[in-house]
């Protein structure tokens, strides 16, 4: 049984079983003429027969007025609006026929069923989580990603309710992402949630777009929102980072006082200000240190004497 590492995503969703196509449709604005024609032209053979009635004549003009109305009708039923950033995924009797993509009055068959599928960019915000991360420590995590459905066929046929679909599997891979990274690796090299977030957005970014092509949905980008303790261990972390930056400040301030006093030493030694032997060169050593190092002002005491 072989494990897969952070970076291989734990998703195997089955492969689409519908892909889009662009169903043939007819100029809506010629359909609707010849709609409009057959319905006002009904309704006059239809009055005009109704007037040869009374003459004891006129039941074959009424007879046709009646059906170019009822053909009138139903050829105005296969008329369908498309909006700009829309689709219509049409079917015939449960059989996927195909999708109108272009925007504007376009005719199919009136028998068809249409379903309207957005194409806009969408945004998702996944709530607040509370998960642990690699070490165990819990933290809340959210994150928004930004998505648009690049095949309607997938969308409506492949899932339910692909809105949904896509808002669970982000919650889903955000979850999996922290899980798989510790929130700070206090130095310890490695990638973390905190100092990688560039790395770590990506990472998540494939995971969720992964998990959601089977639904025909594109993801553009995904965004951390919102990185924290846990709020029952946040003051001890916070505490536990600034140790480490008192203990980095300490580091660094040492290593620069040794560096002074080493100078120090050197330059009276290149002109010759005084000879110091190794006992007063530990006693201006230590001096200088508790100077140099000490986070409070220093009281100097002038020693009118010797040194012994």
């Amino acid at each position: 049984m072989t494990t897969k590492t952070p970076d291989e995503p734990l998703v195997d969703m089955p492969a689409p079983q519908t892909r889009e196509r662009v169903v043939q449709a007819v100029r809506g604005s010629v359909m609707l003429g010849v709609s409009l024609l057959l319905i006002f032209g009904g309704l006059a053979l239809i009055a005009l027969g109704i007037v040869r009635l009374a003459d004891g004549g006129g039941s074959t003009l009424f007879i046709l007025g009646i059906v170019a109305l009822l053909a009138g009708i139903l050829l105005a039923c296969g008329l369908t609006a498309v909006a700009p950033g829309e689709a219509r995924v049409v079917q015939l009797l449960g059989r996927y026929i195909g999708t109108l993509r272009a925007d504007g009055l376009q005719w199919v068959n009136p028998f068809a069923t249409r379903h309207r599928v957005s194409t806009r960019i969408r945004n998702h915000e996944t709530d607040v989580a509370k998960v642990n991360d690699l070490d165990g420590n819990p933290i809340e995590m959210a994150a928004v990603v930004v998505w648009q459905v690049q095949d309607t066929a997938q969308a409506v046929f492949e899932v339910d309710d692909f809105v949904e679909f896509v808002a669970i599997q982000t919650e889903t891979a955000v979850r999996h992402i922290a899980n798989s990274y510790p929130y700070d690796t206090h130095g310890g090299g490695g990638f973390s949630l905190r100092d990688n977030a560039d790395e770590i957005t990506e990472k998540l970014a494939t995971e969720i777009a992964a998990r959601v092509a089977s639904a025909g949905v594109k993801v553009i980008e995904s965004r951390i929102t919102h990185l924290a303790y846990a709020p029952e261990i946040a003051h001890a972390m916070l505490r536990r980072q600034q140790a480490g930056a008192v203990v980095a400040a300490r580091q660094t301030i040492v290593e620069g006082a040794v560096g002074m006093v080493e100078m120090a030493l050197t330059k009276l030694a290149e002109h010759d200000v005084v000879e110091l032997d190794e006992e007063r060169k530990a006693a201006m050593v230590s001096n200088l240190l508790v100077v140099l190092v000490g986070d409070r002002d220093t009281q100097p005491i002038v020693n009118t004497g010797s040194l012994y």
